[in-house]
């Protein structure tokens, strides 16, 4: 069962930007993971290739209130690009977040026994525990699971409500790329997100944690229909990264039967839970469906 987690945040003391990119934020987790199973930590931490759960960027939650600038603003602590506050998310940050600051960080995890591991950790939580980024100390304020009306991020669904409830008509299938999102082709990678960049991510990440796996052929049916998207770099330890951010969309066309176009719906509805393209652990790649 997907689960899209939305941890609530207080930092006690200042926050550094070096300690803001996704390398920092997935020791975070790994160290929540281990707090209450360390051999599971042990595991996530050596795994190399697909990992089961992806993680947001640390967003201030107090920017919220007051963004309604255009796409392209520059704000003061972090480039954030926005049409809607929750639809661009803030990826890098290049003043330190002060003390005090109410902050939120999406977890989502693909896999059913990840989640129950992690149960303790959910029903546990201690508001006055720090933990730790870098030098900053965090408490966890609360923990959201559920769809909220002022955070759409957190929700859960089992894999069999997402078929099931996904549409058997709808041949229009839009996303918003709410982070960059960058594509391995070949040796190397790629920030421009095709038909097949796109759904083959979404489509191997169903077939790898769902029991209802699709057919590999399925996207054949997909064609974009518009686009509205621009490259953005990332800085990190080893060097940038490019990714795309934006909107896309892709038309099902040809004589796709309404199992195929349930299908396709299901893999654009996952795409909440699993994002699309690498670095997904690390704040890349987080979509929502338009």
């Amino acid at each position: 069962m997907p689960h899209s987690l939305v941890l609530n945040l207080l930092p006690s003391s200042p926050i550094a930007p070096g300690y803001l990119t996704g390398k920092h934020l997935h020791a975070l987790f790994l160290t929540l993971v281990s707090s209450v199973d360390q051999a599971l930590g042990d595991r996530l931490h050596e795994q190399q290739k697909e990992k089961a759960f992806t993680l947001s960027p640390l967003q201030v939650s107090s920017q919220f209130s007051v963004l309604s600038s255009k796409l392209g603003t520059l704000t003061q602590n972090s480039k954030l690009k926005t049409q809607n506050s929750l639809d661009f998310l803030q990826y890098q940050h290049s003043h330190p977040i002060p003390a005090g600051t109410p902050c939120w960080w999406r977890i989502s995890l693909l896999d059913d026994t990840l989640f129950s591991h992690l149960t303790p950790l959910w029903l546990n939580i201690n508001s006055s525990h720090p933990w730790h980024l870098g030098s900053a100390d965090l408490q966890i304020t609360s923990i959201l699971g559920t769809a909220q009306s002022t955070q759409p991020w957190a929700n859960f669904s089992p894999y069999a409500q997402l078929y099931d409830q996904a549409s058997d008509t709808s041949r229009q299938l839009s996303f918003t790329l709410c982070t960059p999102a960058t594509f391995r082709q070949g040796k190397y990678d790629s920030a421009l997100p095709t038909r097949d960049c796109v759904f083959n991510s979404l489509l191997s990440r169903w077939n790898r944690y769902s029991d209802r796996p699709f057919s590999e052929t399925l996207i054949e049916y997909l064609f974009p229909s518009f686009f509205d998207i621009r490259t953005e770099l990332i800085t990190h330890p080893e060097g940038k990264w490019a990714g795309c951010m934006g909107t896309i969309g892709y038309r099902i066309l040809g004589d796709a039967d309404a199992i195929a176009i349930k299908q396709l719906n299901t893999l654009a509805d996952f795409a909440m839970y699993a994002g699309v393209g690498r670095k997904t652990p690390m704040g890349m790649g987080m979509v929502r469906r338009i």
